[in-house]
């Protein structure tokens, strides 16, 4: 295998210069099953709707119990995958980056499928998510050894189908984090020293959680300039805080673009947080004053597809809601059209090049 990718991005179906990848979604899942999720619900009748296929006649309760229904949860489907990922590459979408970890469903030969039936450039994750998601070898494994298996996904290939994968991540983190997630936290970091892959974090809501995993990457001998902390949107996180990651070097994505206002309660209270969500109005005013503040180089933009509500085929926003709905938005709210080209183009081009 030719490693020598200096200034590429490595797709599914191999290396693309990274000034060729277009428009990006650094944040998106194609197929994925995030029924570790799954709580059963303890009244009878919400028993029977968690166990629905979803449908027009449930989707009024699924809609505000997303953690306690099966199927919303799964995205199995190529087909619906493809149809929905040609909607994006219509309106304009290029490159789209599937983080979707081990224990989640990850599916090398599947995304290659799907790359090659919408012409969309796919870059898949390589890692661990939370700890209930993770496969029971990794207790056993140690820091080195998972390293080096994120190591092999990157530059031979995930087991014997030679289809590698172009970021580490994402990266699950609870709060308080697991002496497991520490672990993989660890290994994405020796694994970064040896590919130059970026690393996606997917931090717990509380304010301390994110820094506290940069301080463990930091410490771990990670690029912190090429370290991506998610969910900005989904945890409301204090301005200070935020601060503290973008001065660290980090870049911060606001992923959730399309979800407005709601988010299930209670894992929120566990880790410390009032349940919040930004609307796409307030996402677009939170990143403009960062952008005011001098961090448009450290800012990433997405929708974190992940539920099948989040598809058109199910009255979602879809992959194109950015560029069809919120990128409007943005210009009416004063963005120029070289922020708008830093923000989807250029900042995710340079977190996927290999340097």
């Amino acid at each position: 295998m030719d490693h020598n990718i200096k200034g590429q991005a490595i797709t599914v179906l191999g290396p693309v210069p990274a000034g060729e990848l277009g428009f990006t979604l650094p944040h998106e899942h194609l197929i994925v099953d995030q029924t570790v999720y799954f709580r059963e619900p303890e009244a009878g009748t919400e028993r029977l709707y968690a166990h629905q296929p979803l449908s027009l006649e449930n989707m009024f309760w699924v809609k505000y119990h997303i953690k306690d229904h099966l199927d919303v949860q799964r995205l199995l489907d190529e087909e619906t995958a493809i149809k929905e990922l040609r909607r994006y590459k219509s309106a304009g979408g290029s490159t789209l980056v599937e983080v979707t970890s081990q224990g989640l469903g990850r599916d090398p030969l599947a995304l290659t499928r799907i790359a090659r039936s919408t012409g969309v450039h796919v870059i898949m994750g390589s890692g661990y998510y939370v700890g209930p998601s993770h496969p029971p070898r990794v207790a056993r494994m140690s820091t080195e050894e998972i390293a080096r298996e994120i190591v092999s996904d990157i530059r031979i290939g995930v087991g014997s189908s030679g289809i590698r994968a172009g970021i580490i991540g994402e990266i699950g983190c609870s709060w308080p984090l697991t002496e497991a997630e520490k672990k993989v936290i660890r290994a994405a970091a020796l694994a970064q020293r040896e590919t130059g892959a970026a690393i996606n974090i997917h931090p717990s809501r509380n304010e301390q959680g994110p820094l506290e995993v940069i301080d463990i990457l930091g410490r771990s001998g990670a690029r912190l300039d090429k370290v991506v902390i998610s969910h900005m949107d989904r945890c409301g996180y204090l301005l200070e805080n935020r601060l503290k990651m973008l001065d660290a070097g980090c870049f911060v994505e606001y992923d959730l673009f399309g979800k407005d206002g709601y988010y299930p309660a209670e894992p929120a209270l566990a880790e410390g947080h009032l349940p919040d969500m930004l609307n796409d109005v307030g996402r677009i005013k939170e990143v403009a004053d960062l952008i005011d503040r001098g961090y448009l180089g450290q800012i990433l933009v997405s929708h974190d597809t992940g539920l099948k509500l989040d598809l058109t085929c199910w009255g979602g926003p879809g992959y194109a809601h950015l560029l069809e709905n919120a990128i409007p938005r943005m210009r009416i709210y004063g963005y120029t059209e070289a922020q708008i080209q830093t923000l989807t183009v250029e900042n995710p081009g340079k977190m996927l090049a290999i340097p």
